[in-house]
């Protein structure tokens, strides 16, 4: 048992009219508030959010397998559109419709920006998302030997692609651990939580990287072809304080092209927000979408009342706020 993620309550595939095969994991009733999870780089559908979250606000969490991840079937040169294309069928051949919220973690961010882009998600919540790298203004602020991969990816999309191709579950894992603060280590080093981010990594890469990983990160790391101006759903982007990995200035000019966004940046935590505060994210997420909730929760409150729960927890509430 962890204090950080549940083991899925329910795991399954489900075939697309053409064939294909779409992998994927529920947490929560199945009457609950439908929210999809476009889960962050090479993690397959076996990692969900923080222990107990959905129970609390009544969620129906489904995390879906992009293609060439765990389960899902490869589609070579697959596109942002292609990934909507299959959300759009997925939420209706799931029962999920006419149009469930969204999360997008990390490297799945820009993913379900294009859904929440194209109209197909009801709300949009961000959590320590990727930034768009190859955004001229955003890649001067990286340092040096990101800078260069974002140029490589621009100039040899393809021979990137090969690179990529070369990581497994064990570099994906170093790699993470290797650029993660302290107060993140004491998530991710969690016995339980360990093992389910084994777990997920073992069965994303289960097809090899060059079936979904590679192409996963030669999309997030190019130009994004979204309107992000063109959003019109509610958007909320969460960022830990101590994130140096996803975006040089958490999220503020991610946040500034995206109508009405709103950014909250939480102390004590990096880029393990998602399994350290799920609840207030989620709880804010759920109220966003259900009319009879007007009364917002403070994010505050909602930590302190964890760490009553459940002990002390990375990202305690020090101060921060939205922006």
């Amino acid at each position: 048992m962890s204090l950080y993620v549940d083991d899925p309550t329910r795991l399954g595939t489900t075939r697309l009219a053409d064939g294909r095969v779409l992998g994927w994991a529920e947490w929560g009733p199945r009457d609950g508030l439908p929210v999809l999870l476009s889960p962050g780089a090479a993690t397959s559908r076996w990692l969900g959010i923080g222990a107990g979250a959905v129970e609390t606000e009544g969620v129906r969490l489904v995390s879906v397998d992009r293609p060439g991840l765990g389960v899902s079937t490869p589609v070579p040169d697959r596109t942002f559109a292609d990934f909507v294309d299959d959300v759009s069928e997925l939420t209706g051949l799931l029962g999920l419709g006419p149009l469930p919220a969204m999360l997008g973690n990390s490297q799945g961010a820009p993913f379900a920006l294009a859904c929440a882009a194209a109209g197909v998600v009801s709300a949009l919540t961000l959590v320590s998302p990727a930034d768009e790298v190859a955004d001229p203004e955003v890649t001067a602020a990286l340092p040096d030997d990101l800078r260069g991969l974002v140029a490589r990816v621009a100039e040899d999309p393809a021979g990137a692609e090969k690179v990529f191709a070369g990581f497994d579950a064990d570099a994906m894992r170093r790699m993470v651990l290797a650029g993660s603060p302290a107060c993140d280590l004491a998530v991710y080093e969690d016995p339980g939580f360990a093992a389910a981010y084994g777990r997920a990594l073992d069965e994303a890469f289960c097809q090899g990287a060059a079936a979904g990983y590679a192409r996963d990160t030669v999309l997030a790391m190019g130009r994004w072809p979204i309107d992000l101006g063109a959003i019109t759903v509610p958007v909320e982007v969460w960022y830990g304080e101590e994130d140096v990995s996803h975006s040089p200035d958490l999220g503020r000019r991610l946040v500034s092209r995206i109508p009405g966004a709103r950014r909250t940046v939480v102390p004590g935590v990096g880029g393990a927000l998602l399994w350290a505060t799920a609840e207030p994210i989620l709880a804010s997420l759920a109220e966003t979408v259900r009319p009879d909730e007007p009364v917002e929760r403070d994010w505050r409150e909602e930590q302190a009342r964890r760490r009553t729960v459940r002990g002390r927890r990375p990202g305690a509430a020090q101060g921060g706020g939205r922006g």
